[in-house]
């Protein structure tokens, strides 16, 4: 067997033990009510994990994932917002993951730049510190100055690890096509969908070029924000595998302790954020997805910077308009509404259960908004509803679950810079800014030009249309195809109706006269019966067979 043979093999064995690793936390960590079932325990079982208890806690749920390192940490953090499939202790757990590891050696941390760049980090920078300020799953980051002296930080990916992510995600795609294919529960919640899309997420993360984009198109987005920064890329100096951006200084907003929040005007900044957020998702349609508050750092200047945009969305303007309902009925306490509104963001599975679903989404609006919580969450009910479409056979679109997240992800930023903040008020002063702005959109110059090209087509056609129409009218050759009912096909049918059931009361007639007459005794008989009732009987039976003969050959008629 040859070298690239064994390679194989191995590879193949350890995608497979990967796989069976994914079925073990699923089984050991899964709602117990979705993933105990029998037909998916079959389905999960693999890999060599021997017993496993049931309902494992959330903290043992991220120490497996973070044991077992690569995507599964990527997959967890990505779960943190199916409700649907586990307990709110492992969501919370999840949210929590962490994506520290060890840095990789500095050499080949340069080797990766000038491979990408086209020169070592001596050549292109003043000052390259070899030691990293941070490292994760996906890559590390360096600080170094410009030779024009501007401080920047150079993110550089992880050699292998495109290859090591796309061995997890293989693995994971084989288990969930497996549950999909299998059994109901697969065909439910459509597992191989959820992987999909996790696939098409870590993809944008693993490509710099794309994030360095990502960077320049947030920060002109949210220029009127003074207080919210997007560190700028160095464009020349950013590949697919490493990214250079201005380096900002300042703490995660985690690390900032009350005493030191005294000095920061928490509830501006907090107003801010979220109206920046709120840009994002309903005006601009393309927002930050991962905004926890690790991603966000508070300068000297206590200004937030956000960090981290591998992971972003892109909303098209009707479900900007969906969206921007729901949250106002969620913010206003309208269950109803909200469902509605849900309703038309996702598309109905065979068998949606439309009622259950409306009456659980009213109820679970019905019930935040009169709970007394002075701070209504609409990110863990936009979250909840992602649960509730899932049960019910409700296909939600998969940007969905990036809103649920980053809304949730806000909520917890705001909550750290002012307790006292409620996004639902928020929600509703920004309303009207919003609706004016999306209104201003359609009727932007682009918009109008386009609508204006359509109605020069439609005046440069019209002439000749209505000529043709004319023409034909003056030739008396104007034809009106109706797809209608035809009269007399409709009376013809009803005759035939009315003609079987004469038919059929009368050979009744004769079959009741029949059994009456066997009764009266007769010199005129016919094989021993009177002859009158068999005479009776005959002419039934002849009427009944003609009847039905008649009956298959106008049907067989009509069908050809």
């Amino acid at each position: 067997m040859g070298r690239n043979s064994l390679f194989k093999a191995a590879s193949h064995i350890n995608s497979l033990k990967r796989a069976g690793d994914l079925a073990y936390l699923f089984l050991k960590y899964g709602r117990s009510d979705l993933f105990e079932r029998e037909e998916v325990v079959s389905a999960l079982e693999s890999g060599d994990h021997g017993d496993y208890d049931r309902g494992g806690t959330g903290e043992e749920l991220a120490q497996d994932l973070e044991r077992l390192g690569g995507a599964f940490v990527k997959l967890g953090q990505f779960l943190s917002t199916r409700a649907d499939l586990f307990k709110k202790e492992h969501l919370e757990a999840l949210a929590k993951l962490q994506d520290d590891v060890r840095a990789f050696p500095s050499e080949e941390a340069k080797q990766i730049f000038q491979e990408e760049i086209g020169a070592a980090p001596k050549k292109v920078f003043a000052e390259f510190d070899d030691d990293p300020i941070a490292a994760a799953s996906i890559g590390q980051v360096h600080r170094a100055v410009t030779k024009d002296g501007t401080a920047v930080v150079v993110k550089i990916q992880r050699p292998g690890v495109r290859a090591d992510y796309q061995r997890d995600l293989d693995a994971f795609q084989r288990i969930a096509e497996t549950i999909d294919t299998t059994t109901e529960f697969g065909k439910k919640y459509e597992l191989s969908r959820i992987i999909r899309q996790l696939r098409s997420s870590l993809l944008q993360e693993l490509d710099y070029s794309r994030e360095a984009a990502n960077l320049s198109q947030l920060g002109e987005n949210l220029s009127e924000f003074k207080n919210v920064i997007v560190p700028r890329p160095v464009s020349s100096l950013c590949g697919q595998r490493v990214l250079t951006m201005e380096y900002v200084g300042g703490k995660k907003i985690t690390e900032i302790t009350p005493l030191g929040m005294i000095e920061v005007d928490g509830s501006e900044l907090a107003e801010e954020f979220f109206e920046a957020y709120l840009n994002q998702m309903l005006i601009d349609g393309f927002f930050h997805a991962d905004p926890h508050p690790g991603n966000v750092l508070i300068t000297d200047s206590n200004q937030l910077v956000l960090l981290d945009l591998g992971l972003t969305g892109h909303l098209t303007g009707k479900f900007r308009d969906h969206l921007l309902n729901l949250l106002l009925s969620i913010s206003e306490g309208r269950g109803d509404d909200a469902a509605a509104y849900a309703l038309k963001t996702g598309e109905k599975k065979a068998g949606f259960d439309e009622s259950r679903f409306t009456s659980e989404v009213s109820d679970l609006v019905a019930e935040n908004a009169g709970s007394g919580i002075s701070r209504l969450k609409a990110g863990r009910i936009v979250l909840e509803i992602t649960r509730i479409s899932a049960e019910t056979g409700f296909r939600l679109p998969l940007d969905f679950t990036l809103i649920a997240k980053t809304l949730m992800n806000m909520d917890k930023v705001v909550e750290a810079l002012d307790p006292e903040f409620d996004p639902t008020q928020s929600i509703r002063r920004n309303a009207g800014r919003i609706a004016t702005s999306r209104m201003s959109e359609v009727l932007s110059p682009g918009a109008a030009l386009s609508g204006a090209l359509e109605l020069k087509h439609l005046v440069e056609k019209t002439p000749e249309r209505v000529d043709r129409i004319l023409e034909t009218l003056s030739r008396n050759e104007l034809k009106l195809n109706v797809d209608a009912i035809d009269e007399n096909t409709l009376t013809l049918g009803f005759q035939k109706v009315a003609n079987r059931i004469a038919m059929g009361l009368v050979l009744a007639a004769l079959i009741i006269g029949a059994s009456m007459l066997t009764n009266i005794d007769t010199d005129f008989k016919i094989l021993g019966y009177p002859g009158l009732a068999f005479i009776l009987f005959i002419l039934a039976a002849s009427g009944g067979i003609y009847m039905v003969w008649t009956i298959i050959m106008t049907d067989l008629e009509d069908k050809e």
